[in-house]
């Protein structure tokens, strides 16, 4: 369950689709104009916007660092959400915009089930260094551009009691509105930070006593259980689906482990193989 916190807001009703106070939840699914985006087509800045949709992702973006400033949502996601967002007739209060079902459909662009949206402005990143204050379990992404392989990796890292997310280069935006969605409002609690020189910034990992372990399907390597047997602080590193972690990556870390694999399969999805990963961790220690 989400950390417990709680908002004001202050209720108000929207019976236009084209108010221009919902303006922020509009497009969703728009290439050109979704709202959060950082940049549009033909490198027009965009508004870069974190949004939760869904009651418990909105509890857990509460919770988190992101502060929403607004909701959009219909009365029966409201009173689901009582205890989070507490009614207030103080307009200095965070808006939740109620509408009925088609009205929302019309501002969002679809019929969204879940039936509530929260929305926040991106804060400043963390540096790697806040992110790895007090972890000893990282998970280190590269390549990685698939959303939804993003978002299940958040989830798994919540659950396994992985300590922060580390993004390489090439990886998607763990920020965008499916990640977020997927990750069921982890990737909004997980501590996260980018490597911008990568993979050179993997020895800042060493200096903060971590082990960097690469996991490949190469059978030459040891497996999982040896590798992480014994050893402390553990940063995981995940390449993309295929191609899996460059050379220079591997190179620059400091073992190679593999996932005993049966009946001819090669490999694991990423985010699966992750997760085994922190589990054989949290099974060793």
């Amino acid at each position: 369950m989400p950390d417990p916190a709680s908002l004001p807001v202050q209720i108000i009703d929207i019976t236009d689709p084209d108010d221009e106070r919902v303006d922020d939840f509009r497009d969703l699914n728009s290439v050109d104009r979704r709202p959060d985006l950082p940049a549009l087509p033909g490198g027009r800045p965009g508004k870069g916007l974190v949004i939760a949709e869904g009651v418990l992702v909105v509890q857990r973006m509460v919770a988190s660092r992101f502060a929403p400033h607004a909701f959009l949502g219909v009365d029966r996601r409201l009173g689901e959400l009582s205890e989070t967002l507490v009614t207030t007739d103080d307009p200095a209060a965070v808006p939740f915009y109620r509408a009925d079902a088609d009205v929302m459909a019309q501002v969002v662009g679809f019929h969204l089930n879940r039936g509530v949206l929260g929305v926040a402005r991106r804060p400043a990143g963390l540096d790697v260094s806040a992110a790895l204050a007090g972890a000893s379990v990282v998970a280190v992404l590269e390549g990685v551009n698939d959303h939804e392989n993003i978002g299940s990796i958040f989830r798994n890292a919540a659950g396994l009691g992985v300590d922060a997310v580390l993004f390489g280069s090439g990886c998607a935006d763990p920020l965008y509105r499916r990640c977020v969605r997927v990750s069921m409002g982890h990737a909004l609690l997980v501590p996260l930070a980018k490597l911008p020189e990568w993979p050179g910034e993997l020895e800042l990992l060493a200096h903060h006593g971590f082990t960097t372990v690469s996991l490949t399907p190469d059978p030459a390597v040891p497996l999982l259980a040896e590798a992480v047997e014994s050893v402390d602080k553990v940063a995981f590193l995940v390449g993309a689906e295929g191609p899996g972690l460059s050379a220079a990556a591997m190179r620059a870390s400091h073992v190679r482990a593999r996932i005993p694999m049966s009946r001819g399969t090669d490999s694991l999805n990423v985010a699966t193989a992750a997760a085994i990963g922190f589990y054989e961790l949290a099974r060793s220690n």
